[in-house]
């Protein structure tokens, strides 16, 4: 007897009566069941989404921007949400919203408070504050419209910050732009200061040779001023005395110019008697002549006596002479005379005045050298400063220099940005990521997403159920002694006929009806039938090897892979004590595979499933021949197991 006649007669016996007929039917539409109704009811719910009853408040009271722009931005927020259809939207009061959660009405609600739009607009101001969204949530509702429900405020608080934040972004730069224009007007301040503070520094040598001759100067006056003072001061002790001097002088000069009128009077007189001599002397030749001539004397003793009376005449007429010049030099001895008496009694009179002069003159001398020393002393002080002022403008220059070049350093670093790249540059800032997504391997829906984990799970329960049928060995060939690996194909082979019968029916109303779009049809056909074929195996050889126990065992062991085969969440989740159960159990691969040729993904990963499932199988069917081997002899506890179902 080999295995196919094992298996037929098995299958002989499971099909020979209607109820047997209508039992193996049932059994191959439990896996198609499973799987295609969770499937069924999971297909697109994202999609249906719109019939969740949700609570939208809006309580926003609008508020006025900086630039007097007026911002509703909770009315705005709720027009886009109501308009998106996403959800079934109710827009009602805050106490209604709250009632309608919590006697379970509406899933969730959203609440936009009153300052909603006063404090976006806070943010262009100098204290900013956060705008705020409530959502009200329940999970007494569902714990998933708990999660859909922060998902949902996530959006609204991404697109309010976007708006928010490519607003704020625009106002940060026309703020650099005007920074940039600043620092170009600053630049060229700096610019024209740099040779503004050249020309002074040249001006400056200018003024330290003035202030450094001004000192010298200033020096010779204060020296000049001592020794004035000084003179002054001597001439003013000398000339203590003056005034009485002076008068004294002018006394003697009155006494002398009396005298000399007196001596003038005096030579007027003389002078008039010499000159009433001389003309009489000369009114008497003629007497002489008429004289002597009444004589008789002869003409020439006439003429010798008269030349004698006529050089005696020529002295007389000398003397007159002399007699005048010496009055006139009289009259101008005595008028100068006068004169000197005038001046000195003027010269006494001016004396005092000259004194009291002299002094003042000293005592301006005092202070003059006092202004002088004070002169002396600021203008060094002057030249000091304006060394210091010279090495100031230097630096000065040169920090003006590092101001310029620092400034224009400064612009070429800051953007020159116009109107629409502000607007580009603040679109971007505000969502600086476009995420494009590229799938290797892309599940159609949520349901195609889900099938990979219930379709293996689905395998499994298909095998499991299949042996509170079959009998997992064949008492005859047992008792014949048959060969083990023949018993065990034997055994192993109604079922997984069965499980292929399974697996095809539930690929049929997963692929069509369900319509979850496989890639790899054929082959995940094929794949199915050989995830059945395995977990048969793995079934079947538990229940030949414990029974009853391995009927319950292989029920545990679902409940295992369905916690570690990373159907619905990513494997890496569990915790990590169970990741080698991931690794070792067959499920996990039975998804991954089922993954790889539904979607499209990576046929390598594929083959590792099909080549981890060929070794269970045959794996589980080498035990299951040992174990038909070792059931060959029998024992009471076979004869009367302790479990039965």
């Amino acid at each position: 007897m080999n295995a196919l006649r094992i298996a037929w007669s098995e299958l002989s016996r499971l099909l020979s009566i209607r109820m047997g007929r209508i039992t193996v039917l049932a059994l191959v539409t439990v896996p198609t069941i499973y799987a295609g109704l969770y499937l069924y009811a999971n297909h697109d719910p994202y999609s249906a989404l719109n019939r969740v009853p949700t609570a939208l408040v809006v309580e926003d009271a609008g508020a006025d921007g900086l630039d007097g722009s007026r911002m509703d931005a909770g009315r705005e927020v709720a027009d886009q949400l109501l308009d998106s259809g996403d959800f079934g939207w109710h827009e009602v009061d805050r106490a209604s919203a709250r009632a309608g959660v919590d006697d379970g009405t509406y899933d969730f609600a959203l609440i936009i408070p009153r300052d909603f739009s006063a404090a976006l607009t806070s943010s262009a101001g100098t204290e900013p504050e956060q705008a705020r969204i409530t959502m009200l949530t329940n999970d007494a509702n569902s714990y998933l419209s708990t999660t859909i429900a922060n998902t949902v405020a996530t959006k609204v608080r991404d697109a309010i910050a976007e708006r928010v934040s490519k607003e704020a972004v625009g106002t940060f730069l026309v703020g650099i732009a005007d920074v940039r224009d600043g620092l170009e007007q600053g630049a060229a301040g700096a610019q024209q200061l740099q040779d503004g503070l050249r020309e002074a520094k040249r001006g400056s040598r200018k003024l330290v040779a003035g202030s450094g001759r001004l000192a010298d100067g200033a020096g010779d006056l204060h020296d000049g001023a001592t020794q004035l003072r000084d003179g002054l001061r001597t001439l003013a002790s000398r000339t203590a005395p003056l005034p009485q001097q002076a008068r004294k002088l002018a006394d003697g000069a009155r006494q002398v110019a009396d005298g000399d009128r007196k001596v003038a009077n005096a030579g007027t007189r003389v002078a008039g008697a010499v000159h009433d001599a001389r003309v009489a002397y000369d009114g008497g030749r003629a007497d002489l002549v008429a004289e002597m001539g009444r004589l008789g004397i002869d003409p020439a003793a006439q003429q010798r006596l008269l030349a004698v009376y006529d050089r005696v005449g020529k002295r007389v007429h000398d003397v007159d002479a002399k007699a005048g010049a010496v009055r006139k030099q009289l009259d101008q001895l005595a008028a100068g005379a006068g004169q000197v008496a005038d001046g000195a009694d003027q010269l006494a009179r001016s004396a005092p005045t000259l004194l009291d002069g002299i002094r003042q003159a000293r005592d301006g001398a005092g202070e003059l050298t006092t202004g002088a020393a004070q002169l002396d002393r600021g203008a060094g002080t002057l030249h000091d400063g304006t060394v210091d002022l010279r090495t100031g403008l230097r630096r000065l220059t040169s920090g003006a220099g590092d101001l310029h070049d620092g400034l224009a350093a400064g612009v070429a670093k800051v953007p020159d940005t116009t109107e629409q790249t502000r607007q580009r540059i603040a679109e971007t800032v505000a969502d600086p990521i476009d995420v494009r997504s590229h799938s290797d391997a892309a599940a159609r829906n949520y349901g195609a997403g889900l099938a990979p984990f219930f379709l293996a799970l689905a395998a499994w329960i298909g095998g499991y159920v299949l042996f509170l049928l079959v009998r997992p060995l064949s008492s005859r060939a047992l008792a014949a002694n048959q060969n083990p690996l023949r018993i065990a194909l034997g055994g192993w082979l109604p079922p997984a006929l069965i499980g292929a019968a399974q697996m095809t029916l539930a690929f049929a109303v997963v692929a069509a009806a369900l319509d979850v779009g496989i890639v790899e049809s054929l082959r995940t056909w094929l794949f199915m039938i050989l995830i059945s074929a395995t977990f048969v195996a793995v079934v079947h050889l538990m229940n030949a090897l414990l029974g009853t126990p391995g009927q319950f065992l292989a029920l545990v062991l679902m409940v295992i892979q369905l916690v570690t085969a990373g159907g619905t969440f990513p494997w890496q989740t569990i915790p990590e004590p169970l990741h080698w159960l991931h690794h070792a159990l067959p499920m996990s691969y039975a998804v991954d595979g089922l993954r790889q040729l539904m979607y499209g993904g990576d046929p390598a990963r594929a083959t590792t499933a099909v080549l981890v499932l060929a070794a269970y199988l045959v794996g589980a069917l080498v035990l299951t021949s040992l174990v038909a081997r070792r059931q060959r002899v029998w024992t009471p506890s076979r004869v009367k197991p302790t479990v039965v179902l």
